[in-house]
């Protein structure tokens, strides 16, 4: 399962690593993206994410500036959500999925879940 495709992963990205909103121009130039794609291209697939609900945007004179909604890391982590939820028996899908973890992510789960658990409890 792919969220994005090709183009819309460099766009999203690109406003990922920036600290700002950036104009279609400014993501265009700081895309990493193997072939040359034109400016509209990039404007029609922008505002094609800003619909899915990817993205926020204001406008900024004639331009309009796009930032994404969520960070990668959310972004990700709502995914997988939706993932686990999608599938047949969640304990077993998340069983396979961490038997695939090497040692050192393994202890990050571990810790992770100690940080979850510490939170858990200083809220109740």
């Amino acid at each position: 399962m792919r969220e994005f495709g090709e183009l819309e992963a460099a766009i999203m990205d690109a406003l990922w690593r920036s600290d700002r909103p950036l104009a279609v121009r400014e993501v265009r130039e700081s895309m990493d993206y193997e072939r040359d794609v034109a400016y509209t291209t990039v404007m029609t697939v922008t505002n094609i994410l800003y619909h899915k609900g990817l993205l926020e945007r204001e406008k900024a004179g004639r331009a309009w500036l796009y930032w994404p909604r969520e960070s990668r890391e959310e972004h990700t982590a709502r995914v997988m959500s939706e993932v686990f939820s999608a599938c047949g028996d969640r304990g077993t899908t998340m069983l396979r999925f961490v038997e695939s973890f090497s040692d050192e992510e393994m202890a990050r789960l571990c810790d992770v879940l100690s940080e979850v658990r510490a939170q858990r409890t200083r809220a109740s």
